[in-house]
């Protein structure tokens, strides 16, 4: 009896550390990165690399409560391709916002800074940075997005482009437990006080099929990355949305790419 209750009270204290560190919280706060490899860097339908390849990544944290917070970059070419800069080849994205649910509906609600650091040579044409605040709902497959446009000129259009919005419309269908991820999207760019470029006009509409693979399905040690490929097209004007080595930027383009989440 005495050795019975000897090895019971050892089996208590072996375990207690167990059922202490099970009971432990999980942390609120949550780190996570990503970098990427992509064969054209295509934004909203239009060409940031005039067709060339871009590396790309950032940072994000998140609370359970629903905040975000992060900083994304990315090579681009056309602050000198199509800009009056002198120097540049860099976006710099800062962005923060709130996400949540209610019900089977989700929402977001945030704002994000595109910083392009560079030389300009003062030609007077509107700047690139840009302010942007967005509003979205999800549902399902679902997700309707608006962005809109604070800053005086939008990614290079303007001045006075203030009040500029961006509607995307967009489905994304998973195939059973395949990690295929089938996706589509059309969105339409509307600019603010357009008119002052005459018979050339910025507005536009893009779409986009596309389809994603989860290679995490084929070997642990391809956990966390993504296999993607896209079709992109505009009705963009060619007469505004050619950059200054002839190379129209919101042409058909196919994109593949592969990305990392850490």
């Amino acid at each position: 009896m005495r050795k019975l209750v000897h090895a019971l009270v050892l089996t208590g204290l072996v375990g207690a550390p167990a059922f202490a560190m099970a009971d432990e919280p999980a942390s609120p706060h949550t780190l996570s990165a990503n970098v990427s490899l992509t064969s054209n860097y295509v934004f909203r339908g239009i060409s940031q690399t005039a067709g060339d390849p871009a590396i790309q990544g950032g940072f994000d944290y998140s609370h359970s409560s629903g905040f975000y917070l992060g900083t994304w970059g990315s090579n681009v070419s056309w602050l000198t391709g199509f800009q009056n800069y002198t120097s540049g080849s860099m976006e710099l994205d800062l962005y923060g916002g709130y996400r949540n649910a209610i019900g089977p509906v989700s929402y977001d609600v945030g704002a994000i800074r595109y910083m392009y650091p560079g030389s300009k040579n003062g030609g007077g044409l509107p700047g690139a940075w840009t302010s942007e605040a967005y509003a979205s709902v999800g549902w399902k497959w679902f997700t309707a997005k608006y962005s809109y446009y604070l800053s005086d000129s939008v990614f290079g259009v303007g001045p006075n482009a203030n009040g500029s919005g961006y509607l995307d419309l967009s489905a994304s269908l998973p195939v059973a437990d395949t990690g295929l991820i089938l996706g589509a999207h059309w969105g339409t760019f509307n600019f603010k006080n357009d008119s002052q470029y005459a018979a050339v006009t910025p507005d536009y509409k893009d779409w986009k099929v596309s389809a994603t693979y989860d290679l995490g399905k084929l070997a642990k040690q391809t956990s966390g990355m993504t296999l993607g490929v896209a079709y992109t097209d505009t009705d963009a004007e060619k007469r505004f949305w050619t950059d200054a080595n002839g190379k129209y930027l919101g042409k058909a383009a196919t994109t593949v790419w592969i990305s990392k989440a850490f």
